[in-house]
């Protein structure tokens, strides 16, 4: 009996895990940061639980927006590409054959053969072989503004979660290097998770969200100290 070998490609998840990863990445940096510039500007525990819900409901509404707008501007061009392929279909169907045979050929098909592999791939669906092979557009990759949507406000809201609980239970003498490890740590599993879900080595990942994570905090606990001072 004839065997297969079946590979796992983790491209299809390209899309959400991109939305997903980014939105818990900033709920955890803004929501860490935000929390830090207050408690380091006042050292009240109540201001900087009052911020970090600000931050958490505005920064999960705004990631929903941002995701869904600029995921939504894609689909519209798609949109718009797939009405003309498909126009062009109908009104140039030769046309549209040689058009797919050439490509074909720039990869490298005999051009006896890639005609004929154009023709068949035409009788089978001839708006789904131009849109993968002409536009780039496959299912794995189109555009879904919901989906990033919905991913981004629930990522955020979780990575924003972990800051703002530490933030109400910790010490106050401790809170600051509390929240600021904790969210050090959170942010390299984080990204070495992404990178594990997409397939890729998980140690590059994990420290370059680490270390801009702790830029941003280091920045607003600066600036916390600094009007603090002043005030």
């Amino acid at each position: 009996m004839r065997q297969f070998h079946t590979e796992g490609h983790q491209i299809g998840r390209t899309g959400w895990l991109r939305a997903a990863v980014l939105g818990a990445n900033d709920g955890i940096i803004s929501t860490a940061s935000l929390i830090l510039g207050v408690v380091s500007a006042s050292g009240a525990r109540h201001e900087a639980l009052v911020a970090g819900v600000a931050g958490l409901v505005a920064g999960a509404m705004a990631m929903a927006a941002g995701e869904y707008v600029s995921v939504s501007s894609q689909a519209d061009t798609e949109h718009a590409a797939l009405a003309q392929e498909r126009d062009e279909l109908a009104t140039q169907p030769e046309f549209e054959v040689e058009e797919l045979t050439q490509i074909y050929v720039a990869r490298g098909v005999e051009p006896p053969l890639a005609r004929e592999v154009a023709l068949q791939l035409m009788r089978h669906d001839s708006l789904g072989a131009h849109a993968r092979d002409e536009l780039g557009i496959t299912e794995a990759n189109s555009a879904n503004p919901s989906q990033a949507a919905i991913a981004s406000a629930i990522m955020f809201s979780s990575g924003a979660a972990a800051p703002l609980l530490l933030a109400a239970f910790a010490p106050v003498p401790v809170i600051m290097p509390t929240i600021g490890v904790s969210a050090l740590l959170l942010l390299a599993l984080l990204g070495a998770m992404g990178a594990w879900a997409g397939g890729a080595p998980a140690l590059k990942p994990a420290l370059r969200v680490a270390f801009w994570g702790a830029l941003a905090m280091a920045a607003t606990t600066g600036i916390g100290r600094l009007f603090g001072a002043t005030v």
